[in-house]
């Protein structure tokens, strides 16, 4: 999995998974603009990496009040980790 996060975007998505793992914003998740910044990057830079890792089904994204925030689907992360230790 680390591979497919990683490319072409220098570990940037890992980064986002990790950020979203952590104690606090594992419960209530990232918006975009929180991405953005933690990355010192635009916020429609930000929204790609976002958009792409819900599309895998990695993130799922709760609450538009003010926009969506982002939360780590564990149970998906899960399934594709163990396809990668599988040699897929």
């Amino acid at each position: 999995m680390d591979d497919m996060l990683s490319t072409p975007a220098d570990g940037t998505r890992l980064r986002i998974l990790g950020w979203l793992g952590e104690p606090g914003t594992a419960e209530r998740g990232l918006t975009a603009d929180d991405v953005a910044g933690r990355l010192g990057v635009t916020r429609p830079a930000a929204v790609t990496h976002l958009r792409l890792l819900t599309s895998l089904g990695l993130l799922r994204t709760t609450g538009h009040d003010g926009g969506p925030r982002y939360l780590r689907d564990e149970i998906r992360i899960a399934e594709v980790t163990q396809l990668f230790e599988k040699g897929w």
